[in-house]
């Protein structure tokens, strides 16, 4: 066991879990934190929700519904909550030459560990100011894991394939979800009074909106939002020179 190896296994093991069961079980576990772990800390009395639907157009026609869930929700409360980044780390895989999921919002100095579930090398890198990382190059097997500690849009690129392109969504707020299958949120367990509620999409304009949260249910809106911009952005490799050309259609 390499010394890196056994660094990854000596965290996995402090936070009490396998790797295996926790992307086998990786929808319950973040369906449980985007929708029960705020209602730890709200009580009933405070507790509020609201609920609304997200679609998408391009060049002025309506997509796939089922396109909305690359989208992601989040509110910010002005009432001050507590911001804990849960134990269990998030799971962002290597699959068939992609990222699963293409898209995944954590908190704020959350665990991100990156699997790689396919049969080749693969790397996980980004340079973006405050949140850069590089997994090195790895084969399959659990691979390697970053925490997140600053706020912001995370790019994530393979230094080995170009066409994998990821976004991990840091945030400093518990509230936050990606729309369903048929573009469906909801938030429940909100703290009653001002707040902002965003839509945020990697090929659109950001949405916001100031929104006031009382103490009944409240369906919002529904909110369409225009996709503009490439879905693979022009990008160099993590030493900053073009791509060398590949094979990109099989292993």
């Amino acid at each position: 066991m390499t010394d890196s190896t056994s660094k990854r296994a000596r965290l996995f093991a402090m936070l009490g879990f396998s790797l295996r069961a926790l992307i086998d079980d990786r929808r319950a576990a973040k369906a449980a934190l985007t929708f029960f772990w705020p209602a730890f800390f709200m009580s009933a009395a405070q507790a509020a929700e609201i609920s609304g639907t997200v679609t998408l157009t391009s060049d002025g026609k309506p997509l796939l519904v089922t396109e909305s869930r690359e989208a992601v929700v989040y509110f910010k409360s002005a009432i001050k909550v507590p911001l804990l980044a849960p134990k269990m780390p998030y799971v962002m895989r290597t699959e068939r030459k992609a990222f699963v999921p293409s898209v995944l919002p954590v908190m704020q100095g959350s665990l991100v560990v990156f699997p790689n579930a396919d049969p080749i090398l693969h790397n996980a890198f980004s340079t973006v100011q405050g949140n850069s990382f590089d997994t090195g190059v790895y084969g399959k097997g659990e691979g390697e894991s970053n925490i997140f500690k600053n706020v912001g849009v995370v790019r994530v690129y393979c230094n080995v394939h170009h066409s994998m392109v990821a976004n991990i969504l840091v945030l400093n707020t518990p509230f936050f979800a990606t729309p369903d299958v048929q573009g469906r949120f909801q938030f429940k367990n909100l703290p009653v009074g001002p707040g902002e509620l965003f839509v945020w999409h990697e090929r659109a304009a950001l949405f916001r909106k100031a929104f006031t949260v009382n103490a009944e249910s409240v369906f919002v809106e529904p909110i369409t939002m225009s996709l503009t911009k490439k879905r693979i952005p022009p990008h160099l490799n993590k030493f900053g020179r073009p791509y060398r050309r590949s094979n990109e259609s099989g292993y």
